[in-house]
Formats: C-alpha cells, sequence, structure tokens
C-alpha cells in the first residue's frame, strides 16, 4: 500500500507540474502566469513537523470560482503579508534595533520575534532543542537547515495545524498557539473546514503526508488572536525586565465590540463567488470558500514588496502583489470609515462645524503595531478656491506638518475636541511611554501609553474594556465614544470671502515618520535594506474617508 501512494504521488505531482503551465494570474484569469515568472520558488522542504507551501501549491492551484476569477490558494497566499512575515525589512530592522538596545536578551528577543514571523522554524528548533535565532547565523542565513522554512514565513502547514483546546485565553495570545509535536511525520493532521472521506486522504496523505480532517476551528477568530493579541516585555531605566507591554490586542478589541458574533475571517479573506474546486486532483466543489488574500492595513508594505521583488527574495511577482495591495488599499478607502459635515456656519470672522467620524472595522481603526496612524485633513478654501485654512496636511516622506511628533521625538499632539489654528492636527494614534515617561518608538522601552485615541469599533464597552484595551490620553470628551468620534472646527477666515468650502480627509499610515525615521538613521544591513526599499515608494497615506461641504454664510 505504501508503494502505491507513493506511485499515486508522483503521478499528482507530474500532472500538476504540467497543469501548472497554463495557469493564470491571481483574481486576473486574463493574464497568464507560468511557473518561470512566478518570483522564487514556493519551498519543498518537509521537516519534521511541517512542509513547504510548495507541497501543498502542488495540488491547490488552478482554482476557479463559479465566476471564472482564478482564486488559486497558492497565488494569492504568496504575495501576502503572511507569507512574507519573514522578508518584511521593516521588521528585520526593528528586530536588529531592539537586540542593540540590549544585546544580553539577545535569544528572548529573537524567539519571541520568529514565533510569528518565522513560526515554522521557530517551533521546530524548539522541539528539537535548538536555538530559535533570526539574524546572522541564524534562519535568516542561507546555511541554516531551516531557512527555507523561515523564509516560507506564516504558511500552509503551520496554520492548518493549530488545534482548538486554548483559543481566546491569555495562555494563546503572543504566538501561544498549540501544535502536535507527538505524531510522527507522514500521520501529522491538517484541519480544514470541509468534509473529507477515504479517498481524499489517501490522496493528500500520499502526496503531502498530511491527513485532512474537518474541524470548523480554522474559521474562529481566537486563531488569528493567537499572534494579534501580543504582549511584549519592557526595559526600566536600569534596563531590566519591569514588566509587559500590550503591544497590540486586536483581538480583545474585537471581542469587546459588536463584532463579536463574527469572525476576523469574515472581513479578512473575502469570499469566493460560488464553489471552488480545491485541488488539481479533482472533488466536489467547496462553499463557501474564503479567499486565501488575508486583506489588511498594510498596503504601504505591499506596494514596498511589489517594487523590490529582488532586493526582498520574494516568491511572488510584482502582479502577485498588486493584487494583495489592491484589496488592503480598496478596504481602507472603502470600508474603513465614514465621515459627516454637521452645524457648518459663519458666524462673523469665524467659521464653524462639527466633524463626525464612524468606524466600519471591527477593531480600533488604526490596529495593530503603533506605528500605525490616521488623522484628519481639514481644508477651507474661499469663493476664488484659495486655500484660506489647513490642517493636517504633509509631506511626500510622511511628515505630518506641524506635527509635534514628526518635529520632535520626545513630544507628540494631544487629542483634540476642537481645531482652533492650523498647528493643531487631530491624529488617532498610540503613542508609547518609557518608565520615565518619555515618549518612545523602542518595543522594549514602551511600558504604557501616553496616548491612545485610536477609533473605538461600534458596541466597544468601555465598562468592561480592560486596562490593556482601554483608551488613553482622553479625559473630557464625550464624543470620543464606541463607534466614532466628533470634533469641532472654530477657526478665523482673516476677512476671506464666501462661500466657502469644507473638505475633509480621513488619512492613514502604515508607518508614521518618527517611527521609519528612528530606524533609517541607524547603520545595521538590516536598517539599510529598510532605508532602501522604503525611498523606493513615497510613504503617503491613503485616503480612508473624505468629505466635501460648501457653506453659504
Amino acid at each position: 500500500m505504501k508503494k502505491y501512494l507513493g506511485l499515486l504521488a508522483l503521478a499528482f505531482l507530474l500532472t500538476s507540474c504540467t497543469l501548472s503551465k497554463g495557469t493564470v494570474a491571481p483574481n486576473q484569469p486574463s493574464e497568464a502566469t507560468t511557473a518561470s515568472d512566478t518570483g522564487q520558488s514556493l519551498p519543498l522542504e518537509q521537516g519534521r513537523y511541517f512542509n513547504g507551501s510548495g507541497n501543498c501549491a502542488i495540488c491547490h492551484t488552478n482554482m476557479l470560482d463559479e465566476s471564472g476569477l482564478d482564486v488559486s490558494t497558492d497565488k494569492l497566499w504568496r504575495a501576502t503579508m503572511l507569507a512574507n512575515a519573514a522578508r518584511d525589512p521593516y521588521w528585520l530592522a526593528t528586530v536588529r534595533s531592539e537586540i542593540n538596545l540590549a544585546p544580553e536578551l539577545s535569544e528572548t528577543i529573537q524567539k519571541k520575534c520568529a514565533t510569528c514571523h518565522m513560526p515554522m522554524a521557530e517551533f521546530s528548533a524548539v522541539a528539537e532543542g535548538s536555538k530559535p535565532l533570526i539574524l546572522d547565523d541564524g534562519f535568516r542565513s542561507d546555511e541554516h537547515p531551516l531557512n527555507k522554512l523561515a523564509n516560507d514565513g506564516v504558511s500552509c502547514s503551520l496554520c492548518h495545524q493549530i488545534e482548538l483546546e486554548n483559543f481566546g485565553q491569555k495562555l494563546s495570545f503572543t504566538g501561544g498557539f498549540l501544535i502536535d509535536s507527538d505524531t510522527e511525520k507522514g500521520n501529522r493532521i491538517a484541519y480544514g473546514p470541509y468534509p473529507t472521506d477515504a479517498n481524499f486522504i489517501a490522496v493528500m496523505q500520499g502526496v503531502s503526508g498530511f491527513i485532512p480532517a474537518q474541524s470548523e476551528h480554522l474559521k474562529q477568530a481566537g486563531m488569528c488572536g493567537t499572534c494579534h493579541n501580543l504582549y511584549t516585555p519592557y526595559l526600566d531605566e536600569n534596563d531590566q525586565i519591569a514588566g509587559e507591554f500590550p503591544e497590540q490586542m486586536i483581538y480583545d478589541e474585537w471581542a469587546n465590540s459588536d463584532y463579536r458574533d463574527g469572525n476576523c475571517q469574515d472581513c479578512h479573506m473575502p469570499l469566493a463567488q460560488g464553489g471552488v474546486q480545491l485541488s488539481t486532483t479533482g472533488g466536489p466543489k467547496r462553499s463557501p470558500f474564503f479567499q486565501h488574500i488575508f486583506v489588511g492595513g498594510n498596503a504601504y508594505m505591499g506596494r514596498v514588496f511589489q517594487q523590490n521583488t529582488e532586493a526582498l527574495q520574494t516568491a511572488a511577482t510584482p502582479a502577485h502583489f498588486e493584487v494583495i495591495a489592491s484589496h488592503a488599499q480598496n478596504q481602507i478607502e472603502e470600508q474603513t470609515a465614514v465621515l459627516s459635515i454637521d452645524e457648518a456656519a459663519v458666524e462673523g470672522d469665524r467659521f464653524h462645524a462639527e466633524i463626525s467620524i464612524q468606524s466600519k472595522v471591527g477593531h480600533k481603526f488604526p490596529a495593530g503595531f503603533p506605528s500605525r496612524r490616521a488623522w484628519l485633513h481639514i481644508q477651507i478654501f474661499d469663493k476664488d478656491n484659495q486655500l484660506i485654512f489647513e490642517s493636517g496636511a504633509f509631506t511626500e516622506d510622511g511628515k505630518i506638518i506641524a506635527n509635534d511628533n514628526d518635529l520632535d521625538a520626545l513630544r507628540y499632539e494631544p487629542h483634540y475636541t476642537e481645531i482652533t489654528a492650523s498647528e493643531q492636527v487631530q491624529i488617532y494614534e498610540a503613542i508609547m511611554l518609557d518608565t520615565t515617561g518619555a515618549v518612545t518608538t523602542t518595543l522594549l522601552r514602551g511600558a504604557s501609553y501616553g496616548k491612545d485615541n485610536r477609533i473605538l469599533p461600534a458596541g466597544f464597552d468601555l465598562t468592561q474594556a480592560s486596562a490593556d484595551i482601554a483608551p488613553y490620553g482622553i479625559t473630557t470628551d464625550s464624543d470620543f465614544a464606541p463607534g466614532g468620534d466628533s470634533i469641532a472646527i472654530n477657526v478665523p477666515l482673516d476677512n476671506a470671502n464666501g462661500p466657502y468650502t469644507l473638505s475633509v480627509e480621513l488619512l492613514y499610515q502604515t508607518i508614521g515618520y518618527r517611527w521609519a525615521e528612528n530606524i533609517t538613521g541607524q547603520e545595521t544591513t538590516e536598517a539599510r535594506l529598510f532605508a532602501d526599499v522604503y525611498t523606493s515608494i513615497p510613504n503617503r497615506p491613503l485616503v480612508a474617508a473624505s468629505i466635501t461641504k460648501e457653506i453659504i454664510p
């Protein structure tokens, strides 16, 4: 029987290789993509616990939905931030920066970072009794035996082996996902949402060494929460570990909102149209099918990857990155927030208005790593379309004009209830403080939030919110509430004539200027790589929402 399964696996491998010559680019059925222009090959390494994604791509490709759209798992996933988690140049530069701050904690830092960015390599190294190191002679080295699995990022056989038991518990956070370490290679379980039978089991086990098993837990938000609730240790002024800091708490924010009855996948894995045949080996069409796009808020880094595929050694082409970055950009621009303008009027020589933001996001916005920020860009024009007031303008290098933190690393803009001058900018952001109360962008120094006025999701229960997800730096603003915020404008017109036009944009940026500046100024190999690719794409914000209104005095 074992010999038969081996021949069967070879037959399917040859069949899928033949079929792949006519494959099409993801979500672009008219554009041909052959094996020669798909970037670097997906790895075929087979470890004790995991297989490289290339093993899965042998069969899970050439997948069309009922509209004819190519929704192949391998082509979509390979350009996501999950697939490129280990190649992210900003992350790598940050890891090096943190290590340089506390060399004695190098092993601790690298293990924590590898757990969610290089999870297959980290798990394998720990299980085999070796140190899960990232840099130098670690996983990033071409000579390291786990290099290929490390570079495969958050890959197929990682996610599809995660067990259900500790979902939603604090033990599951910060990379505390559970994976079976006992079952031998060739008999390990790979979970999926669809029913299976003896024929499917025989084929998949013969080709990949994994036994498919149906389980709905892959659809649960707790699975995403294992890495997207993240605590990091922080140091005091004596460079001693003094506690842990809630660096990102997306799962808890979601669980404390009206969105808790849904799942992360509802927004981040768009549904295909109708049923999809999952494998080149045949089988029924499965529905619903969640596309492996994992759309998130990092459109900027997707564009960086798109422009630097060779320098960053990606397994995806610019065409693949275009699809993923476009999905991210669309989600930010079309599905994030709605602006409204109320009570706009001119009284004497002053302009008054109320700007309201309604969030459409299932967690705080911006969410995740605290380098992300959103802000209001407010402009008022006179009857001749001349600009007479502006707050929140920006430069090509990502700087917000007049923002205290972009001008001075030790200062930041407060949360405003009213804008009365162009030097005031309403920025929705998380500002970290060290144990002395100084502003920092170093995770090992981040001990608390001096400001966290990121926009809350609808239904966010302030009475039940723990200190890890509560707002900070907002004392007397009753308009800052679950689901949005409102802010007043009260500015002088300086004898300009109306009618006036008020234009408001809610802008969003993945890497705030100060966060980028603090890394690009460092003299390390990783910082220089980040600086090189960072300058290839202007760090312009995306427009999450906009509105224009004419006011006649």
